[in-house]
Parts: structure tokens; sequence; C-alpha cells
């Protein structure tokens, strides 16, 4: 494979020195950029946006061309997973993801298969691969998947929530069931981020959005347990180097501490946190990547700037860190905004790397 001309995004992760703090953005290849909404036009919609490889590789690599980003991240869904388990993906107008089979009883679990990752998502170990060669060693790709218990509750819902009651049902009332749907998740989202870095991608980020609804018991029990048990299985060494898994629970800044022992090389973090203080409760167990508060992408260029200049400040000297957002991108943000936030992240992080 081709040796890669910037790789401080993976160094970080590691915490091995950099000249810079690398910057990438969570959903970098989205509906903010009119070159991606061109190119889902000509695609047709969201999924053939995501089946297409060579359709999936243009926008993954989009934000790149305007960009001087650390890392391309592949551009799919998390619920490609539960599209292969056959519950028949599509998108609403308006409503985000929907699905057409949902899964209520214990028999409907029990039916469901565990993917191949090459024959039944290989269409995205396919886009993996395309990416990886297009990109010719510029920066790393990041592969990721959902959470199982994120994924779970698309599934038993039937499509987003905003409380979570059927899921949260089948929780209390029936533990067994939804421990039986999250195995099957664990073991399903493994083969699928082994799959992909097998096909090329040089980092794995798990993201857990809904984890943060849970109560402390049950985020221990339904969540992290299940991405433990992932990470545990996960190929950690490729193409000579190592592999950094990153794990993000959206609204988890209670459980640090928690998350810092799942086995991961980093933790994502929403902007709820203060990165300085979460440094200092996980110690120099694992790198910690955020954590800008998306909104703030609306804001004038010296107020982002300001916001940067702030978040460094907190996370302090050395490395560990990688700047992010603390969730996705929105799609309201001027690109010129995100242009003026990768510009200050690398201008006024050097000197906390001298």
């Amino acid at each position: 494979m081709t040796a890669l001309k910037n790789d401080r995004f993976l160094r970080a992760l590691l915490k091995q020195p950099v000249d810079v703090t690398p910057v990438w953005m969570m959903r970098q290849a989205g509906r903010y950029l009119p070159e991606y909404r061109a190119s889902r036009a000509k695609a047709g919609d969201f999924m053939s946006l995501c089946m297409n490889p060579a359709f999936a590789c243009e926008v993954t690599l989009q934000p790149l061309e305007r960009y001087p980003l650390d890392a391309a991240i592949l551009f799919s869904d998390i619920l490609t997973v539960p599209d292969a388990m056959g519950l028949g993906l599509y998108f609403e107008t308006g409503e985000g993801p929907r699905f057409r089979k949902t899964v209520t009883t214990l028999a409907d679990i029990e039916a469901l298969p565990i993917p191949d990752a090459q024959k039944d998502l290989g269409y995205v170990m396919d886009a993996v691969s395309t990416i990886r060669r297009e990109l010719n060693g510029r920066v790393p790709l990041i592969g990721f998947a959902g959470s199982p218990w994120t994924l779970a509750t698309y599934m038993v819902e039937g499509g987003s929530s905003k409380d979570f009651r059927k899921s949260k049902a089948m929780l209390y009332d029936n533990p067994q069931a939804m421990h039986l749907l999250l195995d099957k998740l664990a073991q399903s989202v493994t083969a699928y981020l082994n799959g992909q870095i097998l096909a090329g991608a040089q980092a794995v980020q798990i993201f857990d959005s809904w984890g943060g609804s849970l109560s402390a018991a049950a985020y221990q029990e339904f969540s992290l347990a299940y991405m433990r048990k992932i990470v545990s299985g996960l190929i950690r060494e490729h193409d000579g180097r190592k592999v950094p898994v990153i794990l993000f629970t959206k609204g988890g800044g209670m459980w640090l501490e928690s998350i810092a022992d799942a086995g991961a090389d980093a933790l994502g973090l929403d902007w709820t946190c203060d990165i300085g203080e979460a440094r200092r409760r996980v110690g120099s167990k694992v790198a910690l990547q955020g954590n800008m508060d998306p909104t703030v992408l609306y804001a004038n260029p010296q107020a982002i700037r300001q916001e940067v200049s702030n978040i460094l400040a907190s996370y302090g000297s050395g490395t560990g860190h990688v700047f992010n957002l603390g969730h996705g991108i929105t799609p309201e943000v001027d690109p010129a905004n995100a242009g003026a936030f990768i510009e200050a992240v690398h201008e006024m992080s050097a000197k906390y790397h001298q």
C-alpha cells in the first residue's frame, strides 16, 4: 500500500508526537457542501449514493479538495448493517431513515441473520478499497459503524425516536430479547468493521449516538458492554500499522472513565464536556477527540477562532488530541466557516506541540 504523506491523525490517536493538532469533522462529506448536493442529485437518492462505490468515493473526497483535513471518513450510513439483516432501509423525505420491517419479539430477533460483510455489505467494502486507492496516501481513511444499542433503537422503533419508548420497553420488559439483539449486532458490527479494515480503513469509529439516552446502569449493561465486546474482536494491526479504534457516545460525559477502560485508543467527546476536565479524568489511558459545538460554525470566523483557541488551551500541551466537532456538521453551515475552523486548528495548535 502507498505510504501515508500525512499520518498526524493516526499518530495523535496513538498519543505519538505531532507537529499540529489534526482535525476532521463528523459528517464532513454532507449537505453543507454544494458539490455533495450535486452528487446526490446525480445519484438520485441517498441510498443510491451509499451503494455505488464510485459515488461514495466521490463524496468522501469532496471535503478534502476544499480543506486541508487530516483524515477522510468513508461515506456510508450506520444503518447499512440492519438493512443487511433484512429490515429494508429507506429514507423518507424530511423524516430521515425508516425500516420496512421492525423487530418486536424474541422470535423476530431469533430469525435475524448475522450478515456476511463481504457478500451482504460488499458495496461498502468496494467503496473503502476505491477510496483508499484514490486517496493515494494523502491522508488516512476512517471506517465506522453504529453501536449495537444505537442500531437496536432504529430496528425496534422502525426509525428515529425522541423517547425510545419501544426500545426501552423491550430493555426493561424483555431484557433477554434485547440482549440477544445486541449480541447479534455486536457480532455483525465486529465482522463489518474488520471487513472495512481489510479493505483499507486505517482507523475505525463506533458511533453510539443514543447511548446517552440510557440510565447509568443501563448504559453499562446494554451499550458499553457490547462496544467492549466489539473492540476486543477487532483487527488492531494491518499493513504493518496499528489500527486505532475510537468510541463516541453522544451524551456519555458522565461515564468517561468506564468508556476509557473499554479497550479503545480514543474517546470522542460531545460539546457538553470540557476537554481539559476529560483529560484529567482519563489520564494518559486514551486519546481524546473533539469537541467544538457544531453550531459555533454559524458564527463569524473570529468567534470560531476564539472557540478553537479555548478548546486547545483547555486540552493543553502534548499529543493525544484530535480536533473535531462534538457532533456532525449541520447542513446550513457556510462552507467558508468550516474552512476558517480547520485553518484555525492548524495555525493555533502548533505552539502546543513544541
